[in-house]
């Protein structure tokens, strides 16, 4: 055998030829020579499930490349005065100026950038500029969401000036990002085909919300520990979540006789709208979710709009939790649904889902839900997933 390559030891596996030495050698040079910028908002694990998965990204792309990738955060700026929402037409957006984007150019001539990750489609104008000054460097652009798409859902809910142009800065800066990146990664088929109606261009590659694993070193309460039984919704103060919930415990919550408690920062406002005595409690942010999914019986998610992936259907797989959800909640996780809880169309499916829990919960941690989550929608799952596309940004 030949001497390993500067401590790097090849393993050589015999899975009928599928990998040869000459593979693993090119694949290990890939990741020891080639040098890979992030660009993203700031890190922030205390926010929502975009954040979550931006850290995710982060700790991935870190892992593969080491101190060959070089991070630039942005941090977020509200758009105030008439300077600023003509740059925001420009594709200025959340933390990207003229300044932002000298620097960052500055950055990528200095370390000598083969490579560039971009997290967000919001950062189109920074995609372009880039490619328009390094032609050769190879740009990967990772969509949350389909912005156009996400922003048009919120305008609906609120018809206001500052919603229009909202979506129009979004669309105009998403557009771009579509244009010039070399790869797009979307969270689902059903938004690269959203890609492809509204700018011509569908996915390079799909991969699906993922998420560190929060449950691995905790105990599980065990089944007898005596607790009040309640259903669980998750999620922050944004239009799909606030209007979902509210048509849950108008059409719903007086139907069934399990308790709900709803759970997200910045729900606390609506309190006096949901709360209904023994029924319906919201307790708003939370130092900690772990508690709250641990012992709930189930988790629901009344979701009807929106873009990309839930981030609570992944999270209750994680802690092993059955799902009782709207077709919105499980887009993305289609090819499961059947397996992880039920899809309701309606009241009245919520209401027969939710009276059946008795029979379709069988643990307080369901081992198969904990297995298609490490399967699907791991950190390990992400990393491979994120590791073949980075891969063949190289070779193409």
């Amino acid at each position: 055998m030949s001497k390993p390559l500067d401590g790097f030891s090849l393993v050589y596996l015999d899975w009928s030829n599928k990998f040869s030495s000459s593979w693993l050698v090119y694949h290990y040079e890939i990741f020891t020579d080639m040098r890979v910028l992030l660009l993203t908002n700031s890190i922030d694990e205390s926010a929502g499930g975009r954040e979550l998965l931006c850290k995710m990204n982060h700790d991935i792309l870190k892992n593969l490349y080491g101190d060959r990738c070089m991070v630039y955060e942005l941090s977020i700026h509200t758009i105030r005065g008439l300077k600023s929402i003509i740059n925001a037409f420009r594709g200025h957006l959340d933390g990207l100026s003229n300044e932002t984007i000298t620097e960052a150019v500055q950055k990528i001539q200095a370390e000598n950038i083969d490579k560039i990750f971009v997290d967000g489609s919001n950062f189109g104008e920074f995609v372009r500029v880039v490619k328009k000054r390094f032609p050769k460097i190879q740009i990967c652009t990772f969509f949350h969401n389909v912005e156009a798409r996400f922003f048009l859902g919120a305008l609906k809910q609120t018809k206001t000036p500052h919603a229009l142009a909202v979506l129009m800065v979004n669309y105009l800066a998403e557009r771009k990002a579509v244009r010039y990146s070399d790869k797009i990664v979307c969270l689902s088929e059903r938004d690269s085909g959203l890609l492809q109606r509204l700018y011509g261009r569908s996915a390079t590659d799909v991969s699906p919300m993922a998420m560190h694993d929060k449950l691995s070193a905790t105990a599980v309460p065990p089944a007898n520990e005596p607790r009040e039984k309640f259903a669980l919704f998750v999620g922050g103060a944004f239009y799909a979540n606030q209007s979902g919930i509210s048509w849950f415990v108008k059409h719903v919550a007086p139907r069934i006789d399990i308790k709900i408690c709803i759970v997200g920062r910045g729900l606390e406002h609506l309190k006096p709208e949901l709360e209904i005595l023994g029924k319906v409690e919201v307790i708003g942010a939370v130092e900690s979710l772990v508690e709250w999914y641990m012992k709930a019986h189930f988790v629901i998610a009344p979701i009807f709009d929106g873009s990309g992936m839930k981030t609570k259907v992944a999270e209750a797989l994680m802690f092993g939790k059955k799902i009782i959800g709207s077709p919105e909640a499980f887009s993305g996780y289609e090819e499961i649904a059947e397996q992880v809880g039920c899809v309701c169309l309606s009241a009245d499916d919520f209401v027969a889902a939710i009276e059946s829990t008795d029979e379709i919960v069988d643990a307080p941690c369901d081992a198969e839900l904990r297995t298609i989550f490490t399967a699907m929608y791991s950190y390990e799952a992400a990393k491979l997933r994120l590791e073949n596309i980075m891969t063949a940004l190289d070779e193409g």
